[in-house]
């Protein structure tokens, strides 16, 4: 969900409801079903790449490529099947819009070797789990706006916070065995960088509205968001607490949909 919601948001900006909504429908269909095949291939290469570190964390030593159940020849070979029907729903979408998402593959599969090399990778992540925003934009308008691009790096300051949080649940195994991670490099104050970039996504995300022209009622609704990301989400972080971690990171789903019932709202 955290793949399809940005494709969704991006989709919803640029979409004109007064022509129909049976191919704002379609899109959405299309979208969800090609963020869930994409997903499922990426956490298979990443389960491949990270399979000897995997075994030593206490929450990942289970999975199976990493517990031996599963071969990594046949998990291989769910990866390339998976990408082939991502490819059959690519194929419904415009030119510009096909070459995009080709584009974007080398960066899905090789952000698992990010946190090999620098204390950047959730930075790499939003780059790859917000690239849906651009390719929502220009399934419909074949071209991409100021508008677009605020937003999609508002997006990544989104990924860069909340996985940093879900990083919190291994940063001990990942300090041990030499993994990086932004949760590592800011773990001796972390709220301060979550606020920061919860607060460029939030203040992004009222720019976009604003050049977009979205109605007052968009404002008000962005309250939402705002209280859901500075109250439910950091005030309640506790980096120590590894199921408040989790909790806080799969909260974002539903602040996913609320951006995307906001964005709705803003353009009635």
């Amino acid at each position: 969900m955290l793949l399809f919601w940005p494709c969704a948001w991006g989709l919803t900006i640029v979409y004109n409801f007064e022509n129909g909504i049976e191919k704002y429908f379609f899109y959405i269909f299309l979208f969800f079903f090609g963020s869930v095949l994409m997903r499922s291939a990426g956490c298979i290469i990443n389960d491949i790449v990270d399979k000897d570190f995997d075994k030593n964390v206490e929450r990942t030593k289970y999975r199976p490529i990493a517990s031996g159940k599963i071969s990594v020849k046949l998990a291989l070979s769910y990866s390339i099947f998976l990408c082939l029907l991502a490819l059959l729903v690519l194929i419904n979408f415009n030119k510009l819009t096909i070459l995009l998402a080709i584009a974007s593959m080398p960066f899905a599969f090789t952000y698992p070797l990010m946190k090999r090399f620098t204390y950047w990778p959730q930075l790499f992540l939003g780059f790859t789990f917000n690239y849906g925003l651009l390719l929502g934009w220009t399934s419909i308008n074949e071209n991409i706006s100021a508008a677009a691009l605020i937003f999609y790096f508002g997006a990544i300051f989104w990924t860069l916070g909340y996985d940093t949080i879900y990083g919190f649940q291994d940063i001990e195994d990942d300090e041990i065995i030499g993994v990086k991670s932004t949760s590592i490099k800011f773990k001796e104050n972390p709220k301060t960088f979550l606020s920061l970039c919860y607060l460029l996504f939030f203040l992004l995300y009222i720019f976009m509205g604003y050049i977009m022209e979205l109605n007052s009622y968009f404002y008000l609704m962005a309250i939402l968001v705002f209280i859901h990301l500075f109250f439910f989400q950091l005030k309640r972080f506790n980096k120590k607490n590894k199921l408040n971690c989790l909790k806080i990171f799969k909260s974002n789903n539903l602040l996913g949909f609320l951006v995307l019932i906001n964005i709705f709202i803003g353009k009635i």
